[in-house]
């Protein structure tokens, strides 16, 4: 009977495991007790809270020291919170504190912030997504599910067996933004999923993660992401916004979404997305926003790759940060252009246009005036902001074109009025007006005699 009690308490409990995590005897005679008498299950995982929360606290005059180590083991691992400024205490403390568990996947390899095989959790108080280090059971770092910014699922390129990289990408920390000054900033997470089934998947409770009919893994990831996000939701591609014209090399027959790209010496891939242009896996990552762009141009076009350069701002400043990607190969040019002419995304080859919107060239009133002709206030539905600009520009061109008048250059001797001639007495201008038509009359009579 010994043997089947303790068969029956071998389901652990997180909040139970991290409390007594130290004290094996102690946490023993814990599930001792959860077992013989269930009904008190729930009070012993609060007691073990508490717990963990005093725990928590003490800790926090010895974990906060370890974040400002410039060397060793412990400013590299990154515990808990990069980033210092007010606040950032408790902070920690609450990143770190016992919380209940709605999900969490056992042995899920990270490469950012930390390159290990962590534990992914998801707390229900509070909404934490967190790392927990499977020996010592600390937790490595994490981020409030409201200070996430961007969520993307991307294939991982060039890999035999399909994977996905799930990429968080905080507040202020999409490598154009940056935290105001005296705030601690939260790192970006990278973690990969392989294709298939979930395995070691759990609910907050122990019991294995209820999956839904043929739920793979990185969809049933994206549901519980999507199901505590605030300020967005999971992103992947999609083929109709772009599709590489180079196919998948390592699995046959299967698209490729990503582009090869240089930042400097860095290699890493492109990604065009329904949301913005997304740069890694490496440190650091870049996410161009669609509302960060400024403008979009091509550089050192060559006969089999061009550079791609991009212009941004960051939400809350006026200075220009341009990003110059290099090497792309030129068979996704067309798709890559096709994306840039979709979205509406500022050209460079198109500056111009781009200014005759910005300065309202064609807008309200004209120079004289009056208004605008209709066709000049017409938006053609599903025309680009780069097209439109373009047909203004062009517009603005034609009416001036309109308006030009051969007389007013002169002759090619020089011999023209001057502006104050020309304001003279208006009796004087009406003679002259009449011997120049009298004129005109003459040579065009001339012209026709002597083609006579």
């Amino acid at each position: 009977m010994a043997f089947a009690t303790i068969n029956a308490s071998s389901l652990t409990i997180p909040a139970i495991e991290e409390a007594f995590a130290a004290e094996p005897a102690l946490k023993k005679r814990v599930y001792d007790a959860t077992a013989s008498t269930p009904q008190y299950q729930p009070l012993f995982e609060d007691i073990a809270r508490y717990t963990s929360s005093l725990l928590a606290k003490n800790a926090n005059s010895t974990l906060q020291p370890m974040e400002t180590l410039p060397e060793g083991p412990a400013a590299k691992r990154r515990k808990l919170q990069n980033g210092e400024g007010s606040g950032g205490g408790q902070r920690l403390v609450d990143l770190g504190a016992d919380r209940s568990l709605q999900f969490y996947m056992q042995d899920v390899s990270f490469s950012i912030p930390q390159r290990k095989k962590l534990t992914l959790e998801v707390s229900h108080e509070c909404r934490y997504l967190r790392a927990r280090n499977q020996a010592t059971k600390e937790i490595e770092f994490g981020i409030p599910m409201d200070q996430i910014q961007h969520v993307l699922c991307l294939p991982v390129p060039e890999k035999t067996q399909r994977q996905f990289n799930f990429c968080i990408i905080p507040q202020n920390g999409d490598g154009i933004n940056s935290p105001a000054a005296g705030e601690p900033a939260s790192e970006a997470m990278v973690w990969t999923i392989p294709d298939g089934p979930p395995k070691a998947a759990y609910s907050g409770s122990g019991q294995p993660s209820a999956s839904q009919d043929g739920e793979t893994a990185d969809k049933l990831i994206q549901r519980i992401l999507n199901n505590n996000l605030t300020h967005t939701q999971v992103v992947r591609p999609d083929p109709r916004e772009f599709v590489s014209a180079v196919p998948e090399a390592h699995r046959k027959g299967e698209k490729a979404y990503h582009v090869k790209a240089f930042r400097g010496s860095k290699e890493g891939y492109l990604f065009f997305l329904s949301t913005g242009i997304f740069f890694g896996f490496k440190k650091p990552l870049i996410f161009f926003a669609f509302e960060n762009i400024e403008s979009i141009s091509y550089t050192s076009v060559l006969q089999r790759t061009f550079n791609l350069n991009i212009a941004t701002r960051a939400s809350a400043s006026e200075e220009i940060q341009e990003f110059e990607l290099s090497m792309i190969d030129q068979a996704d040019y067309a798709g890559i252009d096709g994306y840039i002419k979709a979205h509406g995304l500022q050209d460079a080859s198109l500056a111009e246009a781009r200014r005759a919107k910005r300065y309202n060239v064609n807008g309200g009133k004209t120079d004289k005036g009056g208004e605008v002709n209709a066709a000049g206030g017409i938006e053609i539905e599903g025309e680009s902001e780069l097209q439109k600009a373009q047909r203004e520009l062009e517009d603005q061109e034609d009416e001036e074109e309109e308006d030009y008048d051969p007389g007013s250059d002169g002759d090619s001797d020089g011999s023209g009025s001057s502006s104050e001639e020309d304001s003279q007495g208006g009796e004087d201008d009406g003679v002259n007006g009449e011997d120049d038509d009298q004129d005109l009359v003459s040579d065009e009579v001339g012209s026709q005699n002597e083609k006579i």
